[in-house]
């Protein structure tokens, strides 16, 4: 009768290995293995989300191609298209840059060199309009109820908003003000 080894012991407290990527996600489909690579990387639900549409609008723009048959020409075709035809923000021009750079790094493992004529928007040079201390208060103040004191968190600790509607007693500590970002 076989003997079978012992089963594997823990790595040591302390010691971490990276998470891995299934490689090459054989018999899964693409988008699959874009959201195990992003979960791997323990990336928000919203980021997966934005990845993978632009990812589609990727693939779709160069008429359902793999992107594996695809290179820095195609990525800066389609960030072109995104700036020329679309005028996309500079911001949204590089979110869809991360992602597509993102799918060829991280999912089909393949290192993309992008040339430095990509056409891209120019950000723009206009300061945003800021609430001065009194005005932030006034507008605060003619608030009531849970969304004054949403108001007043997200001004005075810099959360994002939904940071803030996560947010459970618990995470609130008096004693030392401070509050837990879960």
């Amino acid at each position: 009768m076989p003997t079978t080894p012992p089963p594997a012991s823990p790595p040591p407290q302390g010691t971490s290995s990276p998470p891995k990527v299934p490689e090459g996600g054989k018999g899964k489909k693409l988008l699959d293995q874009v959201t195990d690579a992003i979960r791997v990387k323990h990336y928000s639900s919203r980021t997966e989300k934005t990845y993978k549409d632009w990812i589609t609008r990727y693939i779709l723009f160069h008429h359902k191609r793999h992107p594996k048959d695809m290179g820095a020409g195609e990525i800066q075709a389609f960030i072109t298209h995104l700036a020329t035809q679309r005028s996309l923000s500079a911001s949204t021009q590089n979110q869809a840059l991360s992602a597509v750079l993102f799918l060829y790094r991280h999912v089909l493992l393949m290192d993309i060199a992008l040339p430095s004529g990509v056409i891209r928007a120019q950000k723009s040079e206009t300061l945003p309009v800021v609430l001065t201390h009194q005005e932030a208060m006034s507008v605060i103040h003619k608030m009531t109820g849970v969304s004054q004191l949403m108001a007043k968190i997200l001004y005075g600790s810099g959360l994002r908003l939904m940071e803030c509607m996560r947010l459970r007693v618990k995470d609130i500590d008096f004693g030392n003000h401070q509050i837990i970002v879960r």
